[in-house]
């Protein structure tokens, strides 16, 4: 069974940057998506890519951040810019099945 690790998150201000990547154990060949958990809501997609490259994101996300994936490494990227305090969130990759342990972002205002 594939293991996903995702790392990069942290505290940051409002309007500060931060990228979060996701490393696979192997070869992943759907599409893989980051998912975000705040404190007493829902598990929400934020933004999913396909092994080609077509991107899709959440509505509140658009313009702010850029999912990306390097295939000849296993690994998803995210770059969050412009973040607000709403940002905050545990956030998650999966491939579908499988989902990672997750990483903190902390945006402060």
């Amino acid at each position: 069974q594939v293991q996903l690790v995702e790392s990069g998150g942290g505290l940051v201000q409002a309007g500060g940057s931060l990228r979060l990547s996701c490393a696979a154990s192997r070869i992943i060949f759907s599409t893989m998506g980051w998912y975000r958990q705040a404190p007493g809501k829902q598990r929400e997609l934020v933004a999913d890519i396909t092994r080609g490259g077509i991107t899709n994101y959440v509505d509140s996300v658009k313009g702010r951040f850029t999912i990306s994936r390097d295939n000849a490494k296993n690994t998803v990227y995210l770059q969050m810019n412009s973040l607000k305090p709403e940002d905050t969130a545990v956030y998650f990759c999966t491939e579908g099945r499988v989902w990672g342990q997750g990483t903190q972002v902390t945006v402060s205002s």
